[in-house]
């Protein structure tokens, strides 16, 4: 049974990274690896998970493949910008996530992938110093340039579509400005004004992508798309957008383990949460404004799972405090640590402790590709705007918070959510329902 509605996955995928770093590197040479047999796309949902379609004597499960036209691995050519010059294979040599074996087998395609010119801002990520950076005279200029890049690269690519996917450093947090932020006319206005204040570098990025026809996806817990502008760019250019910040190690964790504790009508005291990671995440992160950004991500997650309205017994007032630690030993191989107060009946107390050692770009990059090529079906689809259907692969999921929207953080709900999503576009009815 297939969706007439959407459009198939004819020729070539571009993929443009923002960021050339960990994540970045290991995604790129994970599909390339994958596509020659030799290694396995481990962790992505688009390339192993199957979906029940249909019900009773009509029931399949399916790969998503054979539910939705999805573009192959095969079919995607990669492009990326970064503040540092080096190449995706210098680059993944760099970061130490992978072993040389597994980046030797693709070395030569690696090294075609040489980073354009980053629109940076030194204000927005103090700790980073790269000098391949574009020179521009505003923000405006800032915007066009990056969308030349992306005409220059379909054009010498040959691709036909092309999905902006930012794996880039978390900026200094940009407080929501109903004055600039909440309507495309006062945010095109700022641009041009070289409001650098208000408009981070992510944002013109996203409007670059959008305005060329191409999804956006916030792997960061940047404020970029996460603005009322936003998403006018997105319905009037018909473009999919998605974020915030993957939900790779520890959210991921608390979004499928607090459903437990409030499934169970257990009691909650306190959640305490606190990592250690290296690498250039962990830099950028040490820096208090940084922190900001993905402290009020992090946060999130916890007070939409459990409501204390909804249980006031239970959750009333619960003390939630998360930590980042910059450690250099570790390197992308972060820890999190999660010491949760709980409590039972007749209210005596309990803990729990979870140690997660993670390998943070492992986990991120079969989520950069499950959004990639789900944005690019979304996208052919004619589904225009936020996709919330993505908050499975998000730590802290659009929203629209101007009508008092509340995101859908628990991850079995967001999974129903997303395999809703993928049975429409496959021309089958959604039949699950989140309670």
């Amino acid at each position: 049974m297939s969706n007439a509605n959407v459009k198939p996955a004819t020729g070539k995928l571009g993929v443009m990274v923002v960021g050339l770093g960990a994540v970045s590197s290991t995604f790129i040479t994970g599909v390339l690896m994958a596509r020659k047999g030799l290694a396995k796309p481990v962790g992505s949902m688009t390339q192993y998970d199957k979906i029940r379609v249909g019900q009773g004597e009509d029931k399949k499960y399916l790969q998503y493949k054979d539910i939705v036209p999805l573009a192959d691995l095969n079919d995607i050519v990669f492009a990326a910008w970064d503040v540092y010059p080096a190449n995706a294979f210098e680059s993944a040599i760099n970061a130490e996530v992978l072993k040389e074996k597994d980046i030797l087998p693709v070395k030569d395609e690696l090294e075609k992938i040489v980073p354009l010119k980053a629109a940076f801002d030194h204000n927005y990520a103090a700790r980073l110093d790269g000098d391949n950076v574009k020179t521009v005279k505003d923000r405006w200029d800032m915007t066009e340039q990056i969308r030349e890049d992306i005409r220059n690269f379909k054009k010498e690519a040959g691709v036909d579509r092309v999905v902006v996917l930012w794996a880039a450093s978390t900026e200094i947090y940009v407080p929501v400005d109903e004055k600039i932020h909440y309507r495309l006319a006062d945010l095109e206005a700022a641009m041009k004004a070289d409001d650098k204040e208000h408009i981070a570098p992510s944002m013109c990025y996203a409007y670059a992508a959008l305005a060329e026809g191409a999804p956006f996806i916030m792997g960061a817990p940047n404020t970029t798309v996460d603005i009322p502008a936003m998403w006018e760019l997105a319905e009037k250019t018909g473009m999919p957008i998605a974020g915030k910040d993957f939900k790779t190690g520890q959210t991921l964790v608390k979004s499928g383990f607090a459903p437990i504790i409030g499934t169970r009508c257990l009691g909650l005291s306190g959640w305490f949460s606190t990592n250690i990671l290296g690498n250039r995440d962990g830099l950028v992160l040490d820096e208090p404004a940084n922190f900001r950004t993905k402290e009020v991500s992090k946060l999130s997650t916890l007070e939409s799972i459990l409501v204390p309205e909804e249980q006031p017994d239970l959750y009333t007032d619960y003390y939630h405090k998360v930590r980042i630690n910059y450690y250099p030993p570790r390197n992308d191989n972060k820890e999190g640590w999660d010491n949760i107060d709980i409590f039972g009946w007749m209210g005596y107390p309990m803990q729990i402790k979870i140690n997660f050692l993670c390998r943070d770009s492992i986990l991120a990059a079969p989520l950069c590709l499950d959004l990639v090529l789900l944005s690019d079906l979304a996208a052919r689809a004619g589904r225009h705007g936020t996709q919330r259907f993505l908050s499975f692969f998000l730590k802290s999921p659009m929203h629209d918070y101007t009508k008092g929207e509340v995101p859908v953080n628990h991850l079995f709900q967001q999974y129903v959510m997303l395999k809703n999503a993928i049975r429409e576009m496959g021309g089958y009815p959604a039949d699950e329902t989140i309670d």
